[in-house]
C-alpha cells in the first residue's frame, strides 16, 4: 500500500510538474564558515649525501643558524625549499672549529656553545667565553646561572663556573643527559636506570628516581613538572619533590621514546617512530613518513627562532613549518599545483614514476578515470569562476571541456565517452586500448559508470552556473549525446565491439537481478535517475522524464534508491556470484558515485515530491558517512539545505589535508594512540578517522580508515579533486566565505 500510495504521489507530479529552481535560496538558515587564517604545516627536509655519517644533535640560535653535530664534525642544512629537498654539508662559517674535537653543542641564552677535549666555548660574546675542564673524554655538558656550566663523560661530572672548576665528583652509572633547574639552582642529571640531582650550592649529587630503561627528558611547565621519556612511554615528575604526577603514559603514536622537548608551549617527543606534539585536547600531531621527516627514527629535537620545529633523525633533519594561511590562501596554492605539473591534454592528472619523490623525475599517464578525475575538477573551476569571475577559471574551464568533447570524437560510437586517449607509441598495444582513425592517437575503451556520473554532474554544473554561452551549450551537446546513446542502447554503455561494458549498466535485468541489500542495485538506480533529470531539465526532451518515470514506477527504482544505507549489507549465501562479490565489503567508490550524482538528483529533481524525498535519501547516506569526515561529502549535502551537514568536520579536512600531495608510505596500524574496532561491512578499522595529513594521499573514492598506504614516493596526486572540489563547492554554496583577514 505504501508503494502504491507513492506512486500516485509520482504520477501526480509527473502530470503536474512544479519545476525544480537550483538557485532557490534553502529553507533553512545555514552555517557559514569564516575563513580565518590558521596554522597550516609542512616540512622542509634535508638529506645526508653519506649514509654511513652519524648524526647526534641539532641545535639553533637566535639568529636561526642551524648546526648539527656529527660523527664528520659540523654539518648545516644547504639548499631546500618545501618539496624539493636539501641536504647537510659541512660546515665552514668558522675555519678555526674544524681544528677543534667538538663532542656536543648546546645553546646558552639563545646562542650556539660547544664541548671539546679541553674546554667550553663559543664564538658569541665576541668569543669570550672559553671554560676549561680535565675531561678528555667529555661528551655531554649543559649551562647554568651566570655563564656556569656541567660537564662529563659518562663517569665524572666537573662544574665550572667562574674560579674554574669548581667542583668534581662521580657522575651516576650510566648518564646520557642533563637539563638545568634555574628555579631551584640545580642540574638534573638522566641515566636509563634513574634520576639524581646536583644542587650548585651543597655540592652533592642525590638520587630522586629510580626506574627503567629511561631514554630522555626535559623540564616543563615552568620548570614544575619534569617529563622522562623510556621505551615504553613517559611520566612526569614533580620537579621539586621527584613524585609521580598522574598516570604512566603508554598509549602514544610510538612509546619507544627518544627525545622530548617542550616548544612552543607544547611537549614534544621524537621516537623510533617518527615525532609528535601533545594537542591541548591530550591527543596527538604525528609526523612520520617522508611527507615529514627523511626518516622516522629520530635522534634529537630544537626549536628554531621562527617557531619550526628541527627534527634531527639517523638520515637528515627534517623541519616542521608553521604557515598562517586561509582556506583561500591554500586554494590558491592547490590550483598552481595542479596547473604546473597535472594537467595532461587537458586532463586533471597523476604524477607518476617519481624518484622516491622527485617532481622533476615524474611523468603525467593516463588512468582509468581521466575524465571522471577532470570532471571534478571542471565542477571546481565552474565554481571558481561563478563565485569570484576569474578569467583564468574560465581559460581552465575550456581547456577541459575541449579534453572531455575530444573523448566522444575520437572512438566510433556516438555518444560513448572514452575513458583516455594518448599519443600512439608508447604503450597503448594492449587491452583496453584501441587505435584512433586518426594514426596519430589511440583511445582507452570499456568505460564505466564512474565515468558517465562525472560527466553528468559537471556538465549539470556547467549549463547551469557557466556564464559563457558556448561553454553552456557544449555541456548540453555532451549530456544529451551521453544520455541518448544510453536510451539507444537499452540503458548501457555500449563499446566498440557491441557489448555492454563491464560496470556501465543501468538495465532493470541487470539492476534488479541484484538481491535488495546489495549496494549496486541502489547505487545504478540513484545514478540513473539522477542522470535522466539533469538531461531532462536542461535539453526539455520528454524521452528522459518518461524514461526516468518508468524506471521508477515500472521497474522499483524509486525504491531501491530509497532504501536506506542500514539496509545495505552482504548478499546471503543463496545469491549469485557476481552478486556476492560485489558485496564483500562497502565500495567507497560508490560513495563517490552517490554524492556526484546528489548534485543531479536532488538540484534538477522532476518535482517537489521527488526533491523532498530524495533529499531524505542523501541525509541518510550523509548520516552513515559521516565518521569518514570527508569534506566532499559534507559539502555534497550542503546542497539540500540542511543546516546540519557537519561544516565544522568539512573545514577540518579541509585545514587538515597536507600541501603535500605526494604518495609517500605511511604506518598507522601499529600505534598504541588510537582505538581499534572489530571487522565490519564498511571497513572502519578505528572509532575515530585519522587527520588526513597522518594517512595515506587518496582521492575521495578511497577508505579514508585505511591506517597503512603509500607506493614509496612515486607519486603526486592532483589535488583538482581530491581539496579543489570541496572548496570551491563550499564557497558556491556559501558555506564557506570568502577570506576574513581577522585572525584566530
Amino acid at each position: 500500500m505504501r508503494r502504491l500510495a507513492f506512486y500516485s504521489l509520482l504520477l501526480a507530479g509527473w502530470l503536474s510538474i512544479v519545476a525544480c529552481q537550483p538557485d532557490q535560496p534553502p529553507a533553512i538558515h545555514q552555517p557559514v564558515f569564516q575563513d580565518v587564517s590558521f596554522q597550516q604545516d609542512y616540512s622542509k627536509k634535508y638529506t645526508a649525501t653519506d649514509s654511513t655519517v652519524v648524526l647526534n644533535q641539532v641545535r639553533t640560535d637566535r639568529n636561526g643558524v642551524v648546526q648539527i653535530l656529527s660523527s664528520q664534525g659540523l654539518l648545516h642544512p644547504y639548499a631546500g625549499e618545501f618539496l624539493y629537498p636539501g641536504t647537510l654539508v659541512a660546515d665552514r662559517s668558522f675555519r678555526p672549529l674544524r681544528d677543534k674535537k667538538i663532542r656536543a653543542i648546546g645553546t646558552y641564552r639563545q646562542q650556539l656553545v660547544y664541548l671539546d677535549d679541553k674546554a667550553v666555548f663559543s664564538n658569541a660574546w665576541a668569543g669570550k667565553l672559553y671554560k676549561k675542564h680535565t675531561l678528555p673524554d667529555a661528551i655531554l655538558f649543559t649551562g647554568g646561572k651566570d655563564f656556569s656550566f656541567l660537564v662529563s663523560d659518562g663517569t665524572k661530572l666537573q662544574y665550572l663556573d667562574d674560579r674554574g672548576i669548581g667542583w668534581e665528583g662521580s657522575a651516576p652509572a650510566g648518564l646520557i643527559d642533563m637539563v638545568y633547574d634555574g628555579h631551584r639552582n640545580a642540574f638534573i642529571l638522566l641515566s636509563p636506570s634513574g634520576i639524581s640531582v646536583f644542587a650548585v650550592a651543597e655540592h652533592t649529587v642525590k638520587n630522586v628516581y629510580t626506574g627503567t630503561g629511561l631514554t630522555c627528558l626535559a623540564l616543563t611547565n615552568g620548570a614544575n613538572d619534569l617529563v622522562i621519556g623510556t621505551h615504553a612511554g613517559y611520566l612526569t615528575l614533580d620537579a621539586g619533590s621527584g613524585r609521580q604526577r598522574g598516570t604512566w603514559q603508554g598509549k602514544l603514536p610510538c612509546a619507544d621514546l627518544t627525545a622530548v622537548k617542550e616548544m612552543n608551549g607544547r611537549l614534544w617527543f621524537g621516537s623510533v617512530r617518527g615525532a609528535f606534539m601533545v594537542r591541548p585536547d591530550g591527543k596527538f600531531n604525528y609526523y612520520a613518513s617522508k611527507r615529514w621527516l627523511p626518516s622516522d627514527r629520530v635522534i634529537d629535537l630544537a626549536l628554531k627562532a621562527d617557531s619550526s620545529i628541527l627534527v634531527l633523525t639517523d638520515k637528515g633533519l627534517g623541519e616542521i613549518c608553521f604557515k598562517s594561511m586561509t582556506l583561500a590562501d591554500k586554494a590558491a596554492y592547490f590550483g598552481k599545483q595542479v596547473r604546473s605539473r597535472h594537467i595532461r591534454h587537458g586532463f586533471n592528472a597523476q604524477l607518476e614514476n617519481l624518484d622516491e619523490g622527485n617532481l622533476g623525475t615524474g611523468t603525467l599517464d593516463d588512468s582509468d578515470n581521466d575524465g571522471l578525475w577532470t570532471c571534478m575538477y571542471l565542477a571546481a573551476e565552474v565554481f571558481r569562476h561563478t563565485v569570484t569571475g576569474a578569467d583564468d577559471a574560465l581559460e581552465n574551464c575550456r581547456e577541459s571541456m575541449d579534453a572531455l568533447e575530444r573523448l566522444y570524437t575520437i572512438n566510433p560510437m556516438h555518444g560513448f565517452p572514452s575513458r583516455s586517449f594518448e599519443r600512439r607509441g608508447y604503450k597503448y598495444d594492449s587491452e583496453p586500448w584501441r587505435r584512433a582513425e586518426d594514426p596519430e592517437w589511440d583511445w582507452k575503451s570499456t568505460t564505466s559508470s564512474d565515468e558517465a556520473i562525472g560527466h553528468m554532474f559537471v556538465y549539470g554544473v556547467m549549463a547551469e552556473l557557466m556564464r559563457d554561452e558556448d561553454l553552456k551549450k557544449r555541456a548540453v551537446v555532451l549530456m544529451d549525446s551521453l544520455m541518448q546513446h544510453v536510451l539507444d542502447n537499452n540503458m548501457y554503455l555500449v563499446d566498440w565491439d557491441g557489448k555492454p561494458t563491464t560496470w556501465g549498466k543501468w538495465n532493470p535485468e541487470y539492476v534488479n537481478a541484484r538481491p535488495v541489500m546489495v549496494g549496486d542495485r541502489k547505487i545504478n538506480s540513484s545514478n540513473i535517475i539522477s542522470m535522466l533529470q539533469t538531461a531532462y531539465h536542461f535539453t526539455h526532451k520528454e524521452v528522459y522524464k518518461e524514461k526516468a518515470f518508468e524506471l521508477m514506477t515500472r521497474h522499483g527504482y524509486y525504491e531501491n534508491l530509497m532504501r536506506p544505507m542500514r539496509e545495505i549489507t552482504k548478499a546471503p549465501a543463496s545469491a549469485d556470484d557476481w552478486s556476492k562479490m560485489l558485496s564483500e565489503a562497502w565500495n567507497h567508490s560508490d560513495d563517490e558515485m552517490y554524492f556526484l550524482g546528489y548534485w543531479g538528483l536532488y538540484r534538477y529533481a522532476f518535482n517537489d515530491t521527488l526533491r523532498t524525498n530524495f533529499r531524505e535519501a542523501i541525509v541518510d547516506h550523509w548520516q552513515a558517512e559521516r565518521p569518514e569526515k570527508d569534506g566532499a561529502w559534507n559539502i555534497m549535502t550542503a546542497v539540500t539545505g540542511t543546516q546540519q551537514f557537519d561544516l565544522d568536520e568539512a573545514v577540518w579536512y579541509l585545514q587538515e589535508y597536507p600541501l603535500d600531495l605526494v604518495s609517500w608510505d605511511v604506518k598507522n596500524s601499529d600505534r598504541g594512540d588510537i582505538v581499534k574496532i572489530d571487522t565490519n561491512f564498511r571497513k572502519q578499522y578505528t572509532a575515530e578517522v585519522l587527520p588526513p595529513d597522518e594517512l595515506g594521499i587518496s582521492r575521495h573514492n578511497a577508505n579514508r580508515f585505511e591506517l597503512d598506504g603509500g607506493n614509496g614516493g612515486a607519486s603526486e596526486y592532483s589535488a583538482g579533486d581530491i581539496w579543489l572540489l570541496p572548496y570551491w563547492m563550499g564557497r558556491y554554496l556559501g558555506v564557506i566565505s570568502a577570506p576574513n583577514m581577522i585572525k584566530r
